[in-house]
């Protein structure tokens, strides 16, 4: 920059002050790019700007005339028309900062919104969105943990009317944000008595949870009720589910095919096989049958078929569908793995039950660039709630591929999807910026706490590696899973996140933070027996 300025001394001098910088030497590489200017004025002499790489930052003084108009005109005489920049340079990999290289040429209404999504989401992969205010030398920016924690805090508070078509919704609402409290590093503690009393008057004295006052029980209602009782903690949060109903319930919702009714009467999918077969594990209920249950037969207990029933859901893609002959989505592919998991040792089960090659090509093409986010069926779009949903299924995937129980534990540095991809879409396209906070399904769409909750679980699964420590038995299924920071110092990738944007680890099964789902196993099996 020029300044001119005066001497104090007699006779009066004016003199030019200029700051000459050195240019920023590029650090260019096949994946460095500099898509965002950060610029400093650094203005030269026009007879220096040819050599201006090799000068060193200095001041530069010059006399001017000791006629004041006269030395007005000489502070600009010489100054370039073009003010050199500095550039800061991110080391962005070029497969999230360009349109992919191989487009069909087959213009449809699917392709065209495709084309938008990576239109709107290019800016903010690329380091240019001016909604961050920083970003690292990976371009990319900070957790808004801040703004997120605010989100979901409001979220528990009274919710404006339209909300009320959402009544039968109301435990989902619970679940997702203590989830994400939680995930933020929030002690969640502090609404035990209030969900509590909330949630007491929704069970029903037949078993399970409603959604709302009057409602009847739902396997998807009983689940993020009890998953959010067990994340609130305390021994009387626990106690308020009756444990006994809870399995006479699921009894009668389940089926002579092997799966579960979502309610009675209702339809069945794999939701009622995740949903019931975490209810039966969580709270140690008994695997045989009650009386009165349409299943009821000899050898014939609520997890009896399930596995099969699991098997028939995958579609010829390689996908899950919610049921038999239906299309693949990523939500039923996490269900169908998670319970699995639940089942046996996913080292045999996930082999036995489903043909895991050909998923795992499913999942994996369900990862785009270059967003690098996630979409839950073949040809849609990338939805950041699919971090959870498909993003969720490579921990149990991982396990599965270990090695058999019966041999030492098979160790591989490099994940089987992106983790990196995933990381950027999330923290660069899914954070709402604004200060409303939350997260986002992608940019141009309002936070809420469904996208909250499923992001931040999705993020956890990024920055973290799960693995099946010990062998599972009906003892010790789903509590064997331990987990360690992501990347490692084996690992062949670099952190591109600052540490102080790591999260909470989200148990892989159980979809609650670590360690919780083993308390509540734990106190349950503490508790006097019943048949």
């Amino acid at each position: 920059m020029t300044y001119p300025f005066k001497r104090s001394q007699r006779p009066k001098q004016l003199y030019k002050v200029r700051f000459m910088s050195r240019a920023m030497a590029s650090s260019s590489s096949p994946q460095a790019t500099s898509p965002r200017s950060r610029t400093e004025v650094a203005e030269t002499s026009s007879d220096n700007r040819g050599d201006i790489s090799q000068t060193q930052p200095h001041l530069s003084v010059d006399e001017l005339s000791s006629d004041a108009e006269s030395a007005e005109e000489e502070v600009w005489q010489d100054e370039p028309t073009s003010p050199v920049t500095m550039t800061t340079t991110y080391q962005i990999p070029s497969l999230f900062t360009q349109q992919p290289p191989i487009q069909d040429v087959l213009v449809t209404e699917t392709s065209e919104k495709q084309d938008d999504v990576v239109d709107i989401c290019i800016p903010f992969l690329s380091a240019q969105s001016d909604e961050f205010s920083y970003y690292n030398e990976h371009g990319v920016p900070h957790l808004l943990r801040e703004k997120h924690i605010n989100f979901c805090h409001k979220q528990l508070h009274p919710l404006p009317a339209p909300f009320t078509k959402a009544d039968a919704a109301r435990p989902w609402f619970f679940y997702w944000t203590l989830t994400a409290l939680s995930a933020l590093g929030e002690d969640v503690a502090q609404y035990r008595e209030r969900l509590i009393s909330t949630v007491t008057p929704l069970q029903n004295s037949t078993g399970g949870f409603g959604g709302g006052h009057g409602q009847m029980s739902h396997l998807a209602t009983t689940y993020a009720t009890v998953l959010s009782l067990a994340m609130v903690g305390g021994d009387d949060a626990i106690d308020i589910i009756d444990r006994q109903a809870m399995w006479q319930w699921l009894s009668r919702l389940k089926q002579s095919d092997g799966g579960f009714q979502m309610s009675i009467g209702g339809e069945v999918d794999v939701r009622g096989a995740y949903c019931a077969a975490m209810l039966v594990k969580l709270l140690r209920l008994p695997l045989h049958l009650a009386e009165g249950s349409p299943a009821k037969a000899d050898d014939f207990d609520l997890f009896t078929g399930l596995g099969e029933y699991v098997s028939r859901c995958q579609t010829y893609e390689g996908g899950i569908a919610s049921r038999p002959d239906t299309e693949a989505h990523g939500a039923y592919a996490f269900c169908a793995l998670a319970c699995l998991c639940i089942l046996g040792d996913p080292r045999v089960t996930l082999p036995k039950y489903l043909d895991v090659p050909t998923l795992i090509s499913w999942l994996s093409s369900r990862q785009y660039a270059p967003e690098g986010g996630l979409a839950g069926r073949t040809n849609k779009l990338v939805d950041g709630c699919y971090s959870h949903w498909i993003g969720g299924c490579w921990p149990l995937l991982d396990a599965c591929l270990a090695g058999s129980p019966e041999t030492e534990e098979i160790t591989h540095n490099d994940s089987i999807y992106n983790r990196e991809a995933l990381t950027r879409y999330i923290l660069c396209c899914g954070q709402d910026t604004t200060k409303r906070g939350g997260l986002r399904d992608k940019p141009g769409m309002f936070s809420d706490g469904y996208h909250t909750c499923y992001l931040l679980a999705g993020l956890s699964s990024a920055q973290y590696k799960w693995s099946l420590q010990a062998p599972a038995d009906d003892s010790i299924t789903s509590l064997g899973w331990t987990s360690e920071k992501y990347p490692r110092e084996q690992d062949s990738c670099p952190q591109i996140f600052d540490e102080e944007n790591r999260i909470k680890s989200i148990h892989p099964v159980y979809v609650i933070p670590e360690g919780i789902a083993e308390r509540v196993m734990q106190y349950c099996d503490d508790q006097e027996r019943f048949s």
